[in-house]
């Protein structure tokens, strides 16, 4: 009574390789860039800002657009057109950092203005 029987063999699964890489993970990074969640929102965005002079606020959506897609592995479309928007308004990132910078520093660039659809919770 001592053993208990499992109703089929028991074959215990190999040893993991060393360095082991599923293939599927392998084919996934080689035939596919990742679709950014935000993306979908982020595109209207994007598309205004073309058509836009810089702004604070334009510029601070940039800004924050900039940080979001930088290094991801997909969305180039949107990264294509953040730096076609940096062309146009002749800047490139370091002094798009150094305009925003201050923006931020003051908090003023995201005030939520309150209509009579909102409702103040405090």
């Amino acid at each position: 009574m001592g053993k208990t029987l499992h109703p089929t063999p028991y074959t215990p699964h190999p040893a993991p390789r060393k360095n082991f890489v599923p293939q599927t993970l392998i084919m996934a990074s080689k035939n596919q860039e990742q679709q950014h969640p935000q993306e979908r929102l982020d595109r209207p965005i994007v598309d205004q800002l073309l058509q836009s002079e810089p702004n604070d606020l334009n510029l601070a959506e940039c800004a924050r657009l900039r940080i979001r897609y930088q290094n991801f592995p997909g969305a180039r479309e949107i990264q294509r057109d953040l730096d076609l928007i940096l062309e146009k308004w002749q800047l490139d990132e370091a002094s798009l950092w150094a305009k925003t910078r201050p923006l931020h520093s003051h908090g003023q660039v995201y005030q939520i203005r309150q209509t009579e659809e909102q409702q103040d919770w405090s």
